[in-house]
């Protein structure tokens, strides 16, 4: 099967357009597919892929609990590709980006600011504040586990562990969290985003 440039008429290999993806002619027209590629629309929970621009609004969704993949060094294909295979929205800055790719669930954000970054999305796709706070990693995205004070004595300054009782750390990269006055700053912020 072959896609036509509506304008020359010269036939493309419809394995070039792959995820939606779409080019240029050698007309200067931009060929694609008709209609916009994208994995079926889920009841689920939203999960979402942050390309390279957003690496700190990845790590805010990831604590309010959404499954947020991040790669500060992925292409736009990568992005795309893993955004439909994984059942993602993607989230960028890009204005190019749903033009070069014509797909669903592509959120462009306009602010530059991760907090109304932030704001956007959860506008956007009326999230609710979750109940699942500060249950996954924000470096890495893992899910997060309980852990004792002897299994985080190595990582935690005796301070803390004379001041907490209670620990998560992460299964993959082996970071430790705690509930500390930086929970609280984060948990202003978050409730000045889900207020406005």
């Amino acid at each position: 099967m072959a896609i036509i440039c509506p304008r020359c008429g010269r036939h493309y290999d419809v394995t070039l357009f792959q995820f939606g993806r779409t080019i240029d002619c050698t007309c200067g027209c931009r060929v694609g597919l008709e209609h916009r590629i994208g994995p079926p629309v889920s009841d689920a929970e939203p999960r979402f892929i942050a390309d390279a621009m957003l690496g700190r609004l990845a790590r805010w969704l990831r604590t309010l609990g959404f499954d947020t993949a991040y790669d500060d060094a992925i292409s736009d294909e990568e992005l795309v590709r893993r955004a439909f295979e994984e059942r993602r929205y993607v989230l960028t800055r890009d204005r190019r980006l749903p033009e070069q790719w014509r797909m669903k669930n592509c959120l462009v954000l306009e602010s530059d600011a991760p907090v109304d970054q932030l704001r956007e999305v959860v506008a956007h796709l009326r999230l609710e504040p979750s109940e699942r706070l500060f249950t996954r990693c924000r470096i890495c995205n893992a899910e997060l586990v309980p852990a004792g004070s002897e299994e985080v004595e190595a990582r935690v300054p005796a301070s803390v562990r004379e001041r907490h009782t209670a620990f998560v750390r992460c299964p993959d990269c082996g970071r430790v969290y705690w509930e500390g006055s930086h929970t609280e700053r984060m948990m202003s912020v978050l409730t000045r985003v889900f207020e406005s």
